[in-house]
């Protein structure tokens, strides 16, 4: 895990020796469940380390995340969340934070379950279901400091998913490639629209990719309007 330790070092981030264990763990197990699941298509153990782990810590350049994750009681979503990113590896680093995985698909959630139990992650719950159908519940609509979403969809359709999850005040961080200052240009009228605030751009060098993924800090400045977000796969297919 020596690309793992360097690259979080270069992130300005020093994992303790469990943490780096508790990583090794992650990464045996996202293996071993591939081979029947198909989780992700990352598979080799140097892509694993450098495209989701030290990919998902990038998130901690933006100093909300941090905030966040480091505050007595606050809560993080992790919209999309697929195999566990960014959200485990963000838990490993914090293990007190309360983190919720959301995904559409059980089979990941299942796994996600088995990965935060096995990694005594008692901080995070894992659940199934869609975020156009989740943000309704009273339960957790506007309920959360922070949203994370990694490459889920074109930024627009990433705003309607997330910022409906935001508290006032709370911070929706959209991880998007290099030309993320852009996708936030073209995403502004739906930001207007759902409460939120352009915050700023953030630009990441990761160790071990060519180019550097962007983070698109967004603040939650209003309500989000009761309609949204639309019904199942309208975001997708109408994006804002």
């Amino acid at each position: 895990m020596q690309r793992l330790i360097l690259g979080a070092e270069a992130l300005g981030l020093r994992l303790a020796p469990g943490q780096v264990e508790a990583f090794q763990v992650y990464l045996e197990g996202l293996i071993n469940w591939n081979q029947k699941f198909n989780l992700t298509a990352i598979t080799g153990r140097e892509q694993i380390e450098i495209r989701h782990f030290l990919d998902s810590l990038s998130v901690l350049q933006a100093e909300e995340t941090h905030q966040v994750l480091s505050s007595p009681g606050a809560r993080a979503i992790d919209i999309g969340s697929g195999a566990g990113f960014p959200g485990i590896p963000l838990a490993i680093v914090y293990p007190q934070a309360q983190i919720t995985l959301l995904d559409a698909t059980g089979k990941k959630v299942t796994f996600l379950k088995h990965i935060a139990q096995r990694l005594c992650l008692e901080g995070v719950t894992a659940i199934h279901g869609r975020a156009e159908d989740l943000a309704h519940d009273p339960a957790y609509r506007e309920q959360y400091d922070l949203a994370l979403a990694r490459a889920v969809a074109e930024l627009p359709v990433v705003v309607e998913y997330a910022l409906p999850f935001c508290r006032g005040g709370g911070y929706l961080v959209a991880q998007r490639g290099s030309d993320g200052s852009a996708e936030a240009q073209a995403a502004q009228r739906a930001i207007a629209l759902l409460g939120g605030e352009m915050r700023r751009i953030v630009p990441v060098r990761v160790p071990g990719l060519p180019e550097g993924p962007t983070l698109v800090v967004i603040r939650k400045a209003g309500p989000t309007p009761v309609g949204y977000p639309r019904r199942a796969g309208m975001p997708s297919k109408k994006p804002l």
